[in-house]
């Protein structure tokens, strides 16, 4: 099971036509840290024409917008729509406008809350969630090169190795490859190393 999201918190900024564009990206895990995210910004540009928001909440498919003054479909839409195309959820984005006093008509403000949307989730860098497993296994320190090539090979990513009277390492590992990861272990291993699941949740790969 895997999804994709945003890394960090970014911001970019956009001018056209005088027109001031702040795009505001953040991972968020909930409607609640949305929220606050959402308020944090108007709170930060409260003399600002328009605070146009959209987020997307992987649990519960959670789906919100709003256009904050700008014409029906011109703002908030746009916004929403960067989010659904590049397929990222657990994300909020708030663009901020300046008026500049020269009117985009509606097409003009569709690209630009697009572009200002775009580039601040661009700038948040999108990552891919993976559910995983973080796995402890213990070797003595003769078998120690031969198991660390080895969970290269299978795209393990090492977290430590803690060196003793043995070697215990300490990997993670996507629970979609782990059924093929275990028996190529104990086939490699001739059933001497046996690997304990210490935690599992999503990580970054």
């Amino acid at each position: 099971m895997e999804y994709r999201t945003v890394k960090k918190e970014a911001n970019e900024e956009y001018i056209v036509k005088r027109s001031r564009f702040i795009g505001y990206c953040r991972p968020v895990s909930s409607k609640e840290k949305a929220e606050e995210f959402i308020a944090s910004v108007k709170s930060k540009h409260w003399d600002a024409s328009h605070n146009v928001y959209a987020y997307i909440i992987r649990e519960g498919n959670i789906k919100r917008y709003s256009d904050d003054g700008e014409p029906q479909g011109t703002a908030g839409v746009p916004v929403l729509s960067v989010l659904e195309n590049e397929n990222i959820t657990d994300v909020c984005v708030v663009v901020t406008r300046y008026f500049g006093g020269i009117l985009l008509g509606g097409g003009g403000l569709v690209r630009a809350y697009s572009h200002a949307a775009k580039t601040a989730v661009l700038k948040s860098g999108i990552v891919t969630m993976a559910k995983s497993k973080e796995v402890r296994v213990v070797c003595d320190y003769a078998f120690f090169g031969k198991l660390e090539s080895f969970l290269r090979s299978e795209n393990a990513i090492i977290l430590s190795s803690d060196f003793a009277d043995s070697v215990t390492a300490t990997f993670r590992i996507k629970e979609s490859e782990y059924g093929l990861f275990q028996s190529k272990l104990t086939e490699m291993s001739n059933g001497r190393l046996i690997p304990e699941i210490i935690n599992e949740n999503f990580y970054e790969f």
